[in-house]
């Protein structure tokens, strides 16, 4: 029987007849053999000879593999004259960098710079410094940004900006944005394959953070406008942006404030037949279907879906659902019954849709409301009994005379009000005709559309992909924190909105490939550290080994590991 102990680098020495050494690298362990009762040696590999290139950079190789698997700490610990100083977060920031480069993002940024004044630092690394840092760890202000590349992470080729460098930056990328934009489309739909036949146009409002001494200048740039968040007290933006059906942000829109909703239409339009895209169909939600809207996209040639609820109500939706008709599957739980309302030049097509998982969530919902408001009934009932014993026994006045204040509340209610009723008595009762006009609305919305091409089915599916656009408002207003803007330049705060859309470009991107949302990767990548080792004036920067769901990630992203050794300097 052998017993392996250990095992190292042998170099063997063999003199030549001119007196000379040659040396030999060989990977050798040592057994003790219990027969013969002493170690011995066993040569596993023969390496080469110690002057040659190739053996050294096979011994670098396999270093390198070893220290992948060890704790920079503890390659401290077996090299004593190495110090460990600090390790950093790095996975997100390397997939994040390898994913800017297959975009081509530094070719783009420098097709945007030939014939531009040169500039005194790397623009295209602090562009990508501001996207980290919005994807990374979201900050509202320029300098918090500076502060984190100064004390929270460390990349490769990352040089040290100062904060004028990242405001020139974002005056750079707003001065492009139009060419970078439509640049980036181009290059995305090529490598990624992404479907832009249809594009989902979406609207919404930001509110800008007061700022003291330029509160004046930011009003009057940004105006006030209607605040869909409730924060009438500050000025407004109102932004648009599109995305593709996988939800690449494909353009973005700033308007002030107070512009109406058929002028970003509009323009939105225009900006986007201007890049001679096969078809262009906008998508909206019950927010922008207004007769101007519409008129505005008639007028313009162009086409567009819009969709509300139901529950809404109008002329179309009650004209839609008293067509008969069969509904027809088309989605796991989606049925759809096209319509047609008028004809000729007032004919109008209509697809109503009924999600089935939305109904009966909905029915269970309202069964939960009416059992509540019976109970609440049958204790108002209960309580004017007693009020008109007490008066009969001449101790109090009635309680039910008249409507009781309870009463006036659920009436008035938002949450039981609409299954209420007088009766004849002016006491509540439940409006039986009110719950069966719900039932036959549940789960149900209807999509207008005025392009004839698109069948039912399309029209109902391209809506549905609406929720596309909603994601990239929350992950835009959250997790990129673009909520509240704390600049007070107009072209400070689109270049603001702009290094958002990019962080969101990279996470949809990321998200596409691994099939899972960029916080969960973010968790999980954060496990890959970059580790500083010092020895006297030398550094050392080892890349600590990605644990099995990290290597999972990368192979789903097709991004190679990174190399366990780095020279940043």
């Amino acid at each position: 029987m052998i017993y392996i102990d250990y095992m190292y680098l042998r170099v063997t020495r063999q003199k030549r007849k001119d007196g000379t050494f040659l040396s030999h690298f060989q990977i050798a362990h040592n057994s003790w053999d219990p027969v013969r009762k002493r170690s011995r040696v066993h040569i596993l590999h023969n390496v080469g000879r110690a002057d040659d290139p190739k053996a050294s950079d096979a011994l670098r190789r396999l270093a390198g593999s070893i220290l992948q698997r060890c704790d920079p700490q503890q390659v401290a610990d077996l090299h004593r004259d190495w110090r460990f100083v600090r390790a950093w977060p790095f996975g997100d920031l390397f997939v994040l960098d390898a994913l800017w480069q297959r975009l081509g993002m530094p070719q783009v940024i420098a097709r945007a710079r030939a014939g531009q004044p040169r500039l005194a630092f790397d623009v295209e690394r602090a562009l990508f410094a501001l996207v980290a840092n919005r994807a990374c760890a979201p900050a509202s202000k320029r300098h918090s940004c500076l502060q984190w590349l100064a004390e929270d992470v460390r990349l490769p080729g990352l040089p040290q900006f100062q904060l004028q460098h990242l405001y020139r930056a974002m005056d750079f990328l707003e001065a492009h944005r139009e060419a970078i934009e439509e640049e980036i489309f181009r290059r995305t739909a090529r490598l990624l394959e992404a479907d832009t036949e249809l594009l989902f146009l979406d609207i919404t409002s930001l509110h800008c953070g007061i700022d003291g001494q330029h509160e004046e200048e930011r009003q009057a740039d940004v105006g006030r406008g209607h605040a869909k968040n409730g924060r009438g007290d500050v000025p407004q933006l109102v932004i648009g942006l599109a995305v593709t059906r996988d939800g690449l942000p494909v353009r973005h829109w700033v308007w002030p404030g107070n512009t109406v909703d058929a002028e970003t239409v509009q323009q939105a339009r225009r900006d986007l037949q201007g890049w001679h895209l096969k078809r262009c169909v906008s998508v909206g939600d019950a927010g922008m279907v207004s007769r101007a809207n519409v008129r505005a996209q008639d007028a313009a040639g162009g086409r567009y879906l819009v969709g509300q609820s139901l529950r809404q109500g109008g002329e179309a939706c009650e004209q839609a659902l008293g067509r008969p008709g069969r509904y027809r599957q088309v989605a796991e739980n989606l049925r759809v019954q096209e319509v047609t309302v008028g004809q000729g030049e007032r004919r109008r097509r209509y697809a109503v849709c009924h999600n089935l998982q939305e109904a009966a969530r909905q029915k269970r919902h309202r069964e939960q409301v009416l059992e509540e408001l019976e109970a609440e009934l049958a204790s108002l009932a209960r309580a004017r009994s007693k009020g008109q014993a007490r008066k009969k026994a001449g101790r109090g006045k009635a309680a039910g005379g008249g409507h009781r204040k309870r009463e006036c509340e659920l009436h008035a209610s938002g949450r039981y009000g609409r299954y209420l009723r007088v009766d004849r008595g002016g006491r509540l009762a439940i409006d039986r005709g009110k719950v069966r006009a719900a039932e036959r609305r549940d789960g149900k919305f209807v999509v207008h559309g005025n392009d004839d091409s698109l069948s039912g089915e399309d029209m109902a599916l391209g809506y549905k992909q609406l929720q596309r656009v909603e994601q990239a408002w929350r992950s835009l207003k959250s997790g990129l924190g673009l909520r509240s803007l704390h600049h007070w330049t107009p072209h400070q705060i689109e270049a603001h909105v702009s290094i958002a859309v990019l962080a969101l470009l990279l996470e949809r991107v990321a998200e596409r490939a691994s099939g899972q949302t960029w916080r969960t990767m973010r968790d999980q990548l954060k496990h890959i550290q970059l580790a500083q080792l010092l020895q006297g004036k030398r550094k050392a920067w080892q890349v600590t080994a990605p644990d099995e769901e990290a290597r999972k990630l990368l192979n789903k992203l097709e991004i190679d590991q990174p190399p366990p050794i780095l020279d940043m300097e």
